[in-house]
């Protein structure tokens, strides 16, 4: 299958952010793994969404895939002339390795500086000591996982893994950096760093801004006229919500305290955002209803879309 992410998400390169978000959010809610226990294909291709929507509802990843930086996976790609330069190295400098000395610009600097630091070590007999090179990591969180936290592995190319702990709260894009799991160093130098890059996949219901989470909600007519309590989801679980009389959709409640809490600072809100869903039988008693509070009703709903400013 394609993994391009607009043919993924089955919309145009030209396509709007608010185009590509209902897109995903159609195909998430078709896809969702609880509609589908025990389906590996969905799951798959639920993952394959989340990770192409990852990339194109953020606008810098978007430019990037668009220009070529960075592949489906959010990978950069080489650079395109790095085989000819590779090929026309010669032959003991092409496969030499200068990783952590990005600062020194070529060979001749790298080797200039680690036979300086031998002489300072004790004359041109002794070994040299430097840090090794650092490693840079891709790593894709599930959006709840980013929310509440969780502990994750990083299989290494060669072989093991890196175990990973993300806080609570960590964002798109974010980088986290775990001292002395990078190269090894040369002599008695230390380890590098390994830098790991968090691509934070979307929720199919939950949509999160910074801190704070919103959910839409839909509740029946009848909740709506008469008020009632049902039971919203919530990154903790359900809670408990009253719906007060007359509530119209659109309308918007706070659970305080209720978002995201990070490993440091303040906790977010979570807003519940109402929609009014009728069911897809109307029967001749409700058919009634509305007859009658059609012939009562003195408002008018749109009278605001009227009135010059």
């Amino acid at each position: 299958m394609n993994d391009d992410p607009y043919t993924v998400l089955g919309v145009a390169r030209d396509a709007s952010q608010a185009d590509i978000k209902s897109a995903y959010r159609k195909l998430a809610k078709t896809l969702h793994p609880d509609l589908h226990p025990g389906d590996k294909t969905k799951e798959k291709e639920f993952l394959k969404v989340g990770s192409a929507y990852a990339i194109l509802s953020d606008v810098e990843k978007r430019r990037q895939f668009d220009a070529g930086e960075i592949d489906a996976r959010g990978q950069e790609r080489p650079q395109q002339q790095y085989y000819r330069q590779h090929a026309e190295a010669d032959p003991q400098g092409r496969y030499a390795s200068s990783d952590g000395y990005g600062d020194f610009g070529d060979a001749s600097d790298i080797f200039a500086d680690l036979f300086s630091r031998r002489a300072r070590g004790g004359g041109g007999t002794g070994g040299f000591d430097a840090p090794g090179g650092d490693l840079r990591y891709h790593l894709d969180v599930d959006f709840m996982d980013a929310a509440l936290g969780a502990k994750r592995q990083i299989p290494l190319p060669g072989g093991g893994t890196i175990d990973l702990s993300i806080p609570a709260g960590i964002r798109q894009g974010q980088t986290l950096r775990l001292r002395g799991k990078g190269q090894a160093g040369f002599g008695k130098g230390p380890p590098g760093d390994a830098h790991v890059e968090i691509s934070v996949g979307p929720h199919p219901f939950f949509v999160r801004e910074g801190n704070d989470i919103e959910v839409e909600v839909p509740i029946t007519f009848d909740e709506a006229v008469l008020g009632a309590k049902v039971e919203v989801p919530t990154l903790a679980g359900r809670v408990s919500m009253t719906i007060p009389k007359g509530a119209s959709t659109g309308r918007r409640l706070r659970l305080k305290g209720r978002g995201v809490k990070p490993a440091k600072g303040k906790p977010g809100d979570q807003t519940v955002v109402l929609k009014i869903v009728l069911p897809e039988l109307i029967d001749a008693e409700m058919e009634e209803i509305a007859r009658r509070w059609q012939e009562a009703a003195k408002e008018d709903p749109r009278a605001e879309l009227w009135r010059t400013p």
